[in-house]
């Protein structure tokens, strides 16, 4: 098992930087096809909170990524993944998707071009685009899986079925594309042993990624509400580092980790506040993981 910096190392020798792009999409769980709240967790930035500008050109967005990125990491290798996070980044017409994503994955530092969208929203005719593109360079296709327990779907406000994700993820297999899912730990409602459900079918899926996600509780979300009314508790850094160890042991060897936490912002995020710390996370993940001989 790998986590997606020693996958990104051994394929291109160099460690790749995400620049997160904002193509001005929405969500049918926003605009009225589903819903208009969006789901309960998501921020008013449709999780792109650390997107560039959609007022600016993807390669504007790509040229601001790249300078942010050196002034934090001046030895950076120079070579990027370009990663439509906000919103839903297959929301679109076809011809539309085809003018953002042509212009990011010809761009000569991008090396591999990343979409987060939702399994209901890759119609035949998108999938045949992203088939296109990953002739010319690696494309990724993250998709929100997030839980696969009913209950949580309908509080959470998803909006499509599990055998939609599971039609998706054989749609993209079939395609070719390295697909990627993200699981949310900590659901309200949710035990432990149903959140290692979700991991082991997602293990079982037969995709190459996952994306553990600690839940965050972020200003002006329907899940803020039910945070601040005791309708329920976030999890402690102990409580997740356990956990996500379990997790990992539930995986199959093959797949990668792309991520074990989450970045919460720092100006909405309510709780849990332990999660702003970063470094003392992640610290505390590798020495678990390495006590229990979980090795990444």
């Amino acid at each position: 098992m790998k986590t997606v910096n020693e996958y990104l190392k051994e394929e291109y020798g160099t460690k790749i930087y995400k620049i997160a792009l904002d193509g001005g999409f929405t969500c049918p769980n926003r605009d009225g096809t589903l819903g208009y709240g969006g789901c309960i967790f998501c921020s008013g930035a449709g999780s792109g909170d650390y997107a560039e500008s959609s007022s600016l050109s993807i390669t504007e967005q790509i040229e601001l990524g790249k300078r942010k990125v050196a002034a934090k990491m001046p030895a950076a290798g120079g070579k990027y993944i370009a990663y439509f996070q906000a919103f839903t980044g297959t929301y679109a017409p076809v011809d539309r998707l085809r003018l953002l994503f042509t212009e990011a994955i010809r761009h000569p530092d991008i090396a591999i071009l990343s979409v987060a969208t939702r399994p209901d929203c890759l119609p035949p005719d998108v999938l045949a685009l992203l088939e296109e593109l990953n002739q010319i360079k690696p494309v990724w296709v993250e998709l929100g899986l997030q839980t696969i327990h009913p209950a949580s779907t309908a509080y959470i406000r998803r909006g499509y079925a599990l055998s939609v994700f599971d039609e998706a993820v054989r749609n993209l297999r079939e395609a070719g594309i390295y697909t990627i899912v993200h699981v949310i730990l900590g659901l309200p409602g949710e035990t432990e042993q149903d959140m290692l459900e979700t991991v082991r079918y997602v293990g079982k899926s037969g995709v190459q990624g996952i994306k553990l996600q600690l839940l965050h509780v972020l200003e002006g979300t329907d899940l803020a509400e039910d945070y601040r009314r005791g309708a329920f508790q976030t999890m402690s850094m102990e409580e997740y580092v356990s956990l996500v160890g379990k997790c990992i042991a539930a995986l199959p060897d093959d797949i990668t980790i792309h991520r074990m936490t989450g970045d919460g912002n720092r100006r909405t995020l309510i709780a849990p506040l332990w999660s702003l710390d970063k470094k003392r996370v992640l610290n505390a993940l590798s020495k678990h993981l390495l006590s229990n001989s979980l090795h990444m």
